[in-house]
């Protein structure tokens, strides 16, 4: 992994701690609640990822996604301690972030062990998915990805921009770019304007 791909894996790993953390916040959890929480979030997706790709999880070997881990949860604590408040979407946003991180990781890597484009942006749909999952059954709430505005489906949008990116010639650094910007907009999109998709029709109450 190059020296852009491994910080851009950081930083995914450090923001998505961050939303375990203010899910730990909103739960009232102890200490180790919080560790918990934002360990889960942060490294759960690419460890589910990288058992299924048959390769060494990603984080057992490097302490430095550990250490992001308790640095991203440590400086939450100490800020919602201070503001003693959540901004009403700032969990949502986190989440939307990490998400944006993850899905453009988790295609690099796949595609970089030789996979096909489907397989990748599947890879990638689970690194970002998988972790919120984790943390929301842990915190006995419903998983994001099941109740909320368009999930899964801006991690496929964000995949399909960076695999045919690539195809489209342009290099693999601005491809993963190009797809985070798309996961991230259209996740945020969808935050805004409430967008769904909506399968079953019910009777009116």
């Amino acid at each position: 992994m190059t020296a852009f791909f491994y910080g851009m894996d950081l930083i995914g790993v450090a923001v998505f701690a961050i939303s375990g953390t203010l899910v730990a916040y909103q739960k009232k959890l102890d200490g180790f609640g919080v560790v918990v929480l934002a360990a889960v979030t942060g490294i759960g997706g690419g460890t589910i990822r990288d058992v299924i790709l048959d390769v060494p999880v990603f984080w057992l070997n490097d302490p430095y996604y550990l250490i992001s881990i308790l640095l991203a949860a440590g400086l939450s604590t100490l800020w919602l301690n201070w503001r003693r408040v959540m901004p009403k979407t700032g969990l949502e946003i986190a989440d939307a972030v990490g998400l944006a991180f993850f899905v453009g990781i988790g295609v690099q890597k796949a595609l970089a062990l030789g996979m096909p484009n489907t397989t990748a942006i599947i890879m990638g749909m689970i690194t970002g998915c998988f972790g919120g999952m984790i943390r929301d059954v842990l915190a006995r709430s419903t998983p994001m990805i099941l109740r909320s505005e368009l999930y899964a489906t801006t991690c496929i949008f964000g995949g399909l921009i960076y695999t045919q990116s690539l195809n489209a010639g342009v290099t693999d650094q601005l491809a993963m770019l190009l797809g985070m910007a798309g996961t991230l907009t259209l996740r945020l999109a969808a935050i805004k304007w409430h967008w769904h998709i909506q399968v079953f029709r019910y009777r009116d109450k």
